[in-house]
């Protein structure tokens, strides 16, 4: 019987969510884009429907499997020595002045 109230109690607070995120897509999506762009304005559903596509375009529907792949890092780091965990560091740390445009410079 617990379970009941707590699935009602999670089910109240996706439905508030949902309902705070509408609102305010709709609300910054109506105080700018007409303004900016000359873009209609929407209304609550425009608005849902709006955060949904921009969720599956730019996040992804993640769910469980980030913490799958931590626990998988987690595992693997446990796994190394201490000489590999350096060289994963100095690899990462080398990958990461590359992409970030920092490499240090030979002279």
């Amino acid at each position: 019987m617990k379970w009941i109230f707590k699935g009602i109690g999670v089910l109240m607070l996706i439905a508030l969510g949902v309902c705070l995120f509408g609102y305010g897509t709709m609300w910054l999506w109506n105080y700018v884009m007409p303004e900016l762009f000359h873009l209609p304005v929407i209304d609550f559903y425009h608005a849902i429907a709006l955060v949904i596509l921009s969720k599956i375009l730019f996040g992804g529907f993640k769910g469980r499997g980030h913490w799958q792949r931590r626990k998988m890092w987690k595992a693997k780091w446990e796994g190394m020595s201490p000489e590999e965990r350096e060289q994963f560091k100095a690899k990462f740390a080398d990958r990461c002045r590359h992409k970030w445009g920092r490499a240090e410079k030979s002279e």
